[in-house]
């Protein structure tokens, strides 16, 4: 094989490189910021730092709240350390129907969105009522590390 052979390399796939988290110091986290705890998005609700041991690190204790499952998540890490931080997006759509428990949406551009599906509990049982009474729904959407899930709702204002 020559020298250019070797460098013809053929790739399948490609992607834009967009991850779904960043990098961050654990000491530069703040409360109310996002962080990754267990492979889950969370919303960090209490930090805490402890003094410098005997063998160098202060620790950093984070309670965070998962944004998708509401499940209390705890970790502790030296304060030096990296830890992943998700990026979270939030949109809002407008409500055009729901379908088969399904939301379907529209974003200012005028995109279709349909693969979001109505909230458990109260918050969809109140988007539902509200639908099937006629009104014009804004659903905000908040997506991160490849979920999204519908968080709140408010009627739209008159005159769009």
């Amino acid at each position: 094989m020559s020298d250019d052979e070797q460098h013809n390399q053929v790739f399948e796939q490609a992607n834009a490189g967009a991850s779904t988290t960043f990098p961050m110091q654990c000491s530069a986290l703040r409360k109310n910021g996002h962080v990754v705890i267990k492979g889950r998005p969370c919303k960090i609700v209490e930090m805490s730092t402890s003094k410098t041991g005997k063998h160098g690190h202060a620790k950093v204790h984070l309670v965070a709240i998962d944004i998708f499952t509401a499940k209390k998540m705890e970790d502790i890490s030296p304060s030096t350390h990296n830890m992943d931080v998700p990026h979270v997006r939030r949109n809002e759509y407008q409500l055009v129907n729901i379908d088969d428990g399904f939301l379907n949406l529209m974003s200012q551009d005028g995109a279709s969105k349909d693969d979001v599906k109505v909230p458990e509990g109260e918050l969809g049982a109140q988007i539902q009522a509200d639908f099937e009474e006629g009104k014009d729904l804004l659903v905000t959407i908040v997506s991160a590390m490849g979920e999204e899930q519908a968080i709140s709702f408010k009627e739209a204002p008159k005159g769009n």
